[in-house]
Formats: structure tokens, C-alpha cells, sequence
């Protein structure tokens, strides 16, 4: 069978679909990778044949900040008024992208001739692309929705006035591969969804670990705020708390912070530009993170408890559910002091009901069915 997989353009947009078009490939089957240019260099390396297809978010971003007028100094999203962030979130998920993703991605079927695309659920002009084209479709989840969030409404409203356009039906009854526990997953969500369990696989490039990584006296603390919304303050707050515990600290700041405005650091932090996030999750005690998705889920398949510090997008719903399910805390804004930091982690470090609740939730994961598993169900969604 021939598969197409098409996701946006992002670490925490592209990397979840990647175990299970592995295991497809795996398995037998043809399969096809389409994103934005600057993310096909990583799945070549992954072994896939791969296309280009839709804009890099950040143009897509600068493309409707352009529409909007210049976007001022850069800030952390939730430091900027929702009802300047809100519209222009709006427009790049439910505009912007979809219409150049359809645009690349019809003709890309001709050519391909996919049995089934397996399009990532905020890529909508996949979805599109798949039902304008007539072909069999199935969305693929990055996380856990949020269904109440008002920012994911504004999207939804954009997206159903571009499906009308073009006379698309944008609430079609699809299979969803379901990456997120159920236990953690929105229960409105759950109620409607034609929803297909997936085990969360982390994945990521292939490296090395940093040196003392597995051969260490104590606790290991990940300080991570992910792949786009990094902000050095919050950074910086973080690791001064995390220094004064005994503890070793791991701080990845991603591709958004420069590691050297983060200045002299304490003998017990090291810090790196980029670790390999899902080889090392198995060997950290505390994961201190932004609430992306993808390290959400990964903490939750290590049986780690979290500290959330969330700066925008789905990270406050991540945090949210962390705490409801108790195997973790969040801290807000103005909230992320260095003390509060050390305080809310040595809590973390101790308490043996979150690390019972983590365990919990990671066998809860270790029980959904696998990316092979999933794999094999695939040719009777066509």
C-alpha cells in the first residue's frame, strides 16, 4: 500500500507522526513524507522518500504579521494580549498554511497516487487536500486537544470558512490516532472522537548523550522550554532555582535562546543546544518544560513528574492536565521565580504520591496499542 503522511513543519508537528510511519515502512508499505522544506532534511535522514508541501510556520507567521503590520520586539506568547495573538493564530492555522499546503499537496497526489494519506490534525490543508482529491484519510494527533480553549474555537471557526469555500466537510466522521492517554485526554473530546489508541513513541534525531548522563551520584533535573517558544528570563529563573538543590541539571535550549546569553552557570548545570530529548528522558528524575506536547507525552511514557512552566499554544492545557492527574505542577508568568522554581521541583524530587501517579500514567501508555501495531490496521482505513 502507498501512504502519504503530511504534517506542518515543526518538531512538536512532524516527530509524533514519525514511529508510525517507521512501523509502516517497516511493515512493508510505500510511504511518502510530505512537510515544509525545512523539516525534509530530518526525515531524509530517517530514510524516507519525502516532498515538500506548505510554508515553514515561522514565514507563515511573518507572512500574516505582515497582513497585520510589523510584529514588534519578541515576546513570549503569553506575554502578548490575545486579542492581538488570537486573530493572527487564527489565520495561520486556519488560512495561511491550509491554502499552500493544498496548493502543493493535489498535485503531489497525482504524481504519488496514495491508497491512504495520513494527514497530523493541525495540518488542515492536508485534510483538505485528501477529501478534495478523493482520497481516504485518516488525522493524526500531536497531543492532547483543547477543546475549550478559546484560541483552538477561533482556529476551528477559520478552518470551517475555508472548508465552506471549498466545499469540504470539515467535521467528517475520521479515524484519529490518538497519541494522548485517555485518562489525561479531554473528555469532551473522547465523547465524539472515532477516536484509534496510539502509543506515544518519542523520537528524535540520533546523538550522542551529554557526558555524565548514565554515571551520576544524584538526582538529574531536564530544563528544557522546547523548539519555539525558548525566552532566556524564564531560562534563566529556572536554572538559579534548580542550582541550589542538590541535584545535576541538564538545560537544552533549543534553537529559539543563544546558550551564551545565558551567561556563567553553577558547576551542577550543563548546557546544551540540542540533546537527543527522547534517549534521554529513561535516565532524568525531573522534567522542568514549557508543556509541549511532545515532552508531555515523553515524561509521561518515562514515568517522570513534571514542573510545567507554559508559554503559550497548547502548553496550558498540558499543564492543566498534568496537575488534574497529579503528577505534576505548573507555575504561570510572573509565577516563575527562582524560589518558586527550587521550591515546586524538591517537592517534585520527594513526594511519593507523584511518582506512584507518574508510574501509573506511564503503564496506563505502555498499554496502548503500538506504532507496528497501529500500522497493520492501516490498509483497512483505505
Amino acid at each position: 500500500m502507498r501512504l502519504l503522511f503530511t504534517s506542518l513543519g515543526s518538531f512538536g508537528h512532524t516527530f509524533p507522526l514519525v514511529p508510525l510511519a517507521v512501523a509502516a515502512r517497516d511493515a512493508g508499505h510505500d510511504v511518502v513524507f510530505a512537510t515544509s522544506e525545512d523539516f525534509l532534511p530530518q526525515l531524509t535522514k530517517a530514510g524516507f522518500e519525502t516532498a515538500a508541501a506548505g510554508l515553514a510556520i515561522k514565514d507563515a507567521f511573518g507572512q500574516a504579521f505582515g497582513e497585520s503590520g510589523p510584529p514588534g520586539p519578541r515576546r513570549p506568547p503569553g506575554e502578548i494580549p490575545p486579542e492581538v495573538l488570537t486573530p493572527i493564530v487564527a489565520k495561520v492555522f486556519g488560512e495561511v498554511m491550509p491554502k499552500r499546503f493544498l496548493a502543493d499537496l493535489l498535485p503531489l497526489f497525482e504524481r504519488v497516487r496514495p491508497d491512504l494519506v495520513v494527514s497530523e490534525s493541525g495540518n488542515w490543508g492536508g485534510a483538505f487536500a485528501a477529501q478534495k482529491a478523493g482520497l481516504p484519510l485518516v488525522s493524526h494527533g500531536f497531543g492532547r486537544v483543547s477543546t475549550a480553549d478559546p484560541m483552538v474555537a477561533k482556529i476551528q471557526d477559520a478552518v470551517r470558512e475555508h472548508g465552506a469555500a471549498l466545499g469540504v466537510d470539515v467535521d467528517a466522521d475520521l479515524p484519529y490516532l490518538d497519541i494522548c492517554p485517555e485518562s489525561v485526554q479531554d473528555p469532551d473530546f473522547l465523547a465524539q472522537a472515532r477516536r484509534v489508541p496510539l502509543r506515544p513513541v518519542g523520537w528524535s534525531e540520533p546523538g550522542e548523550l551529554p557526558a555524565g548522563v548514565r554515571e551520576r551520584s544524584r538526582p538529574l533535573v531536564y530544563l528544557t522550554l522546547g523548539t519555539a517558544m525558548g525566552h532566556a528570563g524564564v531560562l534563566g529563573a529556572a536554572i538559579t532555582g534548580l542550582s541550589g538543590l542538590d541535584v545535576d541539571v541538564l538545560v537544552a535550549t533549543g534553537p529559539t535562546v543563544d546558550p551564551a546569553v545565558l551567561g556563567e552557570v553553577p558547576s551542577n548545570v550543563r548546557i546544551e543546544a540540542w540533546v537527543p530529548q527522547a534517549a534521554l528522558l529513561p535516565h532524568v528524575d525531573l522534567v522542568v518544560h514549557h508543556g509541549g506536547s511532545g515532552t508531555t507525552l515523553g515524561a509521561f511514557g518515562a514515568a517522570l513528574p513534571q514542573l510545567l512552566l507554559p508559554q503559550g499554544a497548547d502548553q496550558f492545557s498540558n499543564a492543566d492536565a498534568v496537575l488534574a492527574a497529579g503528577v505534576g505542577d505548573r507555575l504561570l508568568a510572573t509565577e516563575v521565580t527562582a524560589d518558586a522554581v527550587a521550591s515546586k521541583a524538591r517537592h517534585l524530587l520527594t513526594d511519593p504520591s507523584v511518582r506512584d501517579a507518574a508510574r501509573a500514567l506511564a503503564a496506563e501508555v505502555a498499554a496502548m496499542p503500538s506504532p507496528a501495531e497501529v500500522a497493520a490496521r492501516l490498509p483497512t482505513f483505505a
